[in-house]
């Protein structure tokens, strides 16, 4: 019986399809790699060109918006220098009006330092001829005020400084527009971009291993990261928003209510005090000197007095009270449901004494004091305009009294 046959050695062919296997499997994953690679590099830089851009934007957008609000204040401040015919409020309506003129320069200005393209630099030039014909229609209508021709003033405002400001604010409504519709564009093309390499990138790694899927992953994951940047920054420019919102109704040195708000919330108290049968009071105050600290220790030094002020009248009265700044050294404060006359002297009182002791601001020991003026509602009038007048008027007649029989020389006890 013959012996079986040697085992014979594998085929040379036999013996290199497993490294040609293994070459080709190696191949693929350097291309997928290679492609990840690329993808992640791209994916980085696209990332990070919105950034720019979606900041840049919003940024600019910021800033109109920024220029509009103050150019609606300094227009409103015109409009009140118009109907009123009290000087002093007339000054703190001009001091409103220049410090409005100010922020619009300093939107514009920070604008033009973020740069602009051709078509925006001609839409600027054209604005800043705009702008040279509003101011010349408003210096215009101050010195007819100045001239006491109240009737000519009222003309201007309404036939060339109210159309003029109203072409300004659509040209400002028509930049922020044109920057929202950039973001708008940017952003659906980073998405277009991102869905082409995000499903190239998939195509290969089904037909990848664990590792592919691996780097799939990773990305995936650094999509979502570049996502919630974009989501935040979107969040911070609400936020923004709602900063300057409240710019529009507080006073920016003391952060108190402004005017305007102040004057809303006295509407509301006397509504409900006349829906309810309540009494609304008002405490009228305007701080003595005030001049000579500014003259003789500088406007720094006057600004820290307004915030200490501020603190110390908040601190006197009560959470459901308002206190607001009108302008200059002029502060009212809004008590509500109060009982009586003696409510209101009493709040005014403790504000005097809070006020007399000594504050000190470095090495200054300053002595604060104030002339508080009082009126009732509705025994000194019936809406707020006559309520501030009628606590305006008590206040002068303190501050012209005995500063030692302050209270006691008001006319209503």
């Amino acid at each position: 019986m013959a012996n079986p046959p040697p085992p014979t050695n594998p085929s040379p062919i036999q013996r290199g399809f497993s490294p040609l296997i293994g070459t080709a499997f190696i191949a693929l994953i350097a291309l997928i790699c290679g492609l990840l690679f690329n993808s992640l590099f791209q994916l980085k830089a696209l990332g990070r060109q919105l950034n720019i851009v979606v900041e840049l934007h919003n940024r600019k957008i910021d800033l109109i918006t920024q220029t509009q609000v103050a150019a609606h204040i300094r227009t409103d401040s015109l409009f009140r220098m118009v109907l009123t015919d009290d000087p002093f409020e007339r000054d703190a309506h001009f001091l409103q009006f220049n410090h409005a003129g100010f922020l619009v320069m300093q939107g514009r200005n920070a604008l033009h330092e973020l740069g602009l393209t051709a078509t925006e630099q001609r839409n600027f030039d054209a604005q800043t001829q705009l702008i040279m014909r509003i101011r010349a229609v408003q210096e215009r209508l101050i010195d007819l005020l100045h001239a006491n021709q109240g009737l000519m003033a009222r003309q201007v405002l309404v036939h060339e400084a109210i159309p003029l400001q109203e072409q300004f604010n659509r040209q400002l409504a028509t930049m922020r527009t044109a920057y929202q519709r950039a973001n708008l564009a940017a952003q659906k093309q980073a998405q277009q971009t991102y869905r082409h390499a995000l499903y190239l990138t998939l195509a290969f790694g089904l037909a990848a291993i664990t590792l592919a899927l691996l780097i799939a992953w990773q990305t995936t994951r650094k999509i979502k990261l570049k996502s919630q940047r974009i989501h935040d920054q979107m969040e911070e420019l609400e936020q923004s928003r709602a900063a300057l919102r409240e710019e529009a109704t507080h006073d920016p040195l003391t952060g108190l209510a402004n005017r305007r708000l102040f004057y809303d919330r006295l509407q509301q108290a006397i509504r409900h005090a006349l829906r309810y049968g309540g009494k609304v009071g008002i405490l009228y105050l305007d701080m003595d000197r005030f001049k000579d600290i500014n003259d003789r220790h500088g406007h720094h030094v006057g600004d820290a007095v307004l915030m200490e002020v501020a603190q110390r009248l908040k601190d006197c009265v009560r959470e459901s009270d308002s206190v607001a700044r009108l302008g200059g050294d002029e502060f009212v404060i809004l008590l509500e449901g109060v009982q009586g006359r003696q409510d209101c002297i009493a709040a005014a009182l403790k504000i005097e004494q809070s006020l007399a002791q000594t504050a000190r601001f470095g090495d200054l020991h300053l002595e604060i004091d104030a002339s508080i003026g009082q009126a009732l509602y509705p025994d000194d009038g019936n809406d707020e305009d006559a309520l501030i007048r009628a606590a305006d008027a008590a206040m002068y007649q303190v501050k012209s009294g005995s500063e030692s029989e302050r209270q006691s020389r008001l006319p209503f006890q």
